[in-house]
């Protein structure tokens, strides 16, 4: 096995270290930072105010993002690559995706309502779902347009259009929580959040791209049908993706009640925001792009910068478990409040998705990039699978213990077979590059247990972060090294 590989021919500016990677990631992340706080302040107050009613709004949260996941996920990543083809007529390309998003929204919200009928929510329950997948549907649409965006480098201006409706969204949905309104009307502010961004990306599109719009014409309506088939492998993957990311929660709502959903959901927001952190704006919203355009154009940059994403990746997650997991006491109980004691010991658990999530996410990225989506279709067929037969047999013996093992144990699987596939295709895990990773871990775990009888927590943590600093200074060196030799 190889364990370095020679650096690609200098192309002048042509290299990964003049995309613009980090600038575009601070723009998106600035405006996700504003929709987040926001989102947190809502979870939060509403958490603190009710224990059942935050468990129904996370219920609902997480039927809506299979409606988001099946639009965004399975269709943005063709339209990337559609998008960045030569000689295409974007108008016409986008008017295809947004129909078909359309007929995938309505499907989807239809199926949403079926399975409420099905498991005899509440009538609350029910109107507080079918509010909430509406409102988030509407994003799966806007998100075509902000591809093209993405497309054309003007990640800044989405972030602008996401900022505004983000505090016009959540302004309407935490004043009306404030003056105690029912849930269903509380809900609403999805709905005035992603039609701000829907009308924001039909403007910007208008700008940047030669929208025509699409005609309905036999010949318009045939190539729309060979798009749907063409997307077809992306959606059934979007739908495995997000059951198994989400079939923990209808277990648990089943066999323990809105109360054991708040317990885990409470955790489980604060761990899985920092994989979509990372997921839909480094990976999805920055990098995507830009490695479709590799692969096509230069396979020996899309190799280099494979292997250095998966390092600092890697690098990324182990501090940020770390944290979650020796203050997972004081994070949720500065939070939530002293009502969340199961979310503490979950957390501890549940931590261990992070590095998971990092790792499979990049690896799938670069499967798509290159047309690999039928085995990463497989790959998440079985993981649901998988996901299931854990959840019908931990959960009813032990519903919350249940919940996270067979969370982690499902990302555990998924990410160990996406990215030893693309270890085998392309050697992005050289001994060479994760070495110094591994060292920071044993120095770090040194630091801290050798500390740890000072008795002051805040000590033994700092200094288990050291090394990891000492490792993000040597990688920022490096970069800055490769970026003036490539000048």
């Amino acid at each position: 096995m190889k364990t370095s590989r020679k650096a690609p021919p200098s192309s002048g500016k042509n290299t990964a270290y003049s995309h613009g990677i980090l600038g575009k990631f601070l723009h998106l992340a600035g405006a996700q930072w504003i929709r987040d706080g926001l989102h947190t302040v809502f979870l939060i107050y509403l958490a603190r105010q009710s224990t059942s009613d935050y468990g129904e709004f996370m219920v609902a949260f997480g039927l809506a993002s299979i409606v988001l996941f099946l639009g965004e996920f399975g269709l943005n990543q063709p339209l990337v690559a559609s998008l960045s083809k030569k000689f295409t007529h974007k108008g016409d390309i986008l008017a295809q995706y947004t129909l078909l998003k359309g007929g995938i929204m309505t499907a989807g919200w239809l199926g949403v309502l079926v399975f409420v009928l099905w498991q005899d929510y509440t009538a609350g329950l029910t109107n507080l779902v079918l509010v909430i997948s509406a409102g988030v549907g509407l994003e799966a649409l806007a998100s075509s347009f902000f591809v093209a965006i993405r497309v054309e480098g003007r990640q800044d201006l989405e972030a602008r259009i996401r900022a505004l409706a983000a505090i016009l969204g959540y302004g309407w949905g935490l004043a009306l929580l404030v003056a105690g309104a029912a849930p269903h009307w509380i809900a609403l502010f999805k709905l005035i959040e992603n039609s701000v961004n829907l009308v924001g990306g039909v403007l910007l599109a208008l700008a940047k791209t030669d929208f025509t719009g699409l005609t309905l014409k036999r010949k318009s309506l045939a190539r729309t049908w060979a798009t749907a088939k063409g997307g077809a492998v992306f959606v059934l993957m979007a739908l495995a993706a997000i059951l198994y990311n989400k079939a923990n929660v209808y277990f648990l709502q089943g066999q323990a009640g809105p109360v054991k959903v708040a317990q885990y959901s409470a955790t489980w927001e604060l761990v899985d925001g920092m994989s979509i952190l990372v997921s839909n704006l480094l990976l999805r919203s920055v990098l995507y792009p830009l490695f479709v355009r590799l692969w096509k154009n230069d396979k020996a940059e899309f190799t280099r910068l494979a292997g250095d994403c998966l390092r600092w990746l890697i690098g990324m997650s182990l501090p940020v478990m770390f944290i979650l997991y020796v203050e997972s006491d004081r994070i949720i109980g500065t939070i939530y409040g002293g009502a969340y004691q199961d979310a503490m010991w979950m957390q501890k658990y549940l931590v261990f998705t992070v590095i998971c999530a990092f790792v499979h996410n990049l690896a799938a990225y670069l499967m798509m990039s290159q047309g690999k989506e039928r085995l990463l279709l497989f790959i998440y067929v079985a993981g649901l699978a998988l996901n299931l037969v854990l959840c019908a047999v931990l959960i009813p013996a032990d519903p919350l213990l249940g919940a996270c093992l067979a969370m982690v144990v499902t990302k555990a699987a998924v990410a160990a077979a996406t990215t030893i596939y693309c270890h085998v295709k392309m050697d992005i895990a050289g001994l060479r590059g994760l070495l110094p990773i591994g060292l920071a871990l044993a120095a770090g775990t040194g630091l801290y247990f050798l500390s740890w009888p000072l008795g002051v927590r805040e000590i033994s943590e700092f200094l288990a972060l050291v090394p990891f600093l000492i490792l993000v200074k040597t990688w920022r060196d490096e970069i800055r090294a490769r970026r003036a030799a490539t000048s």
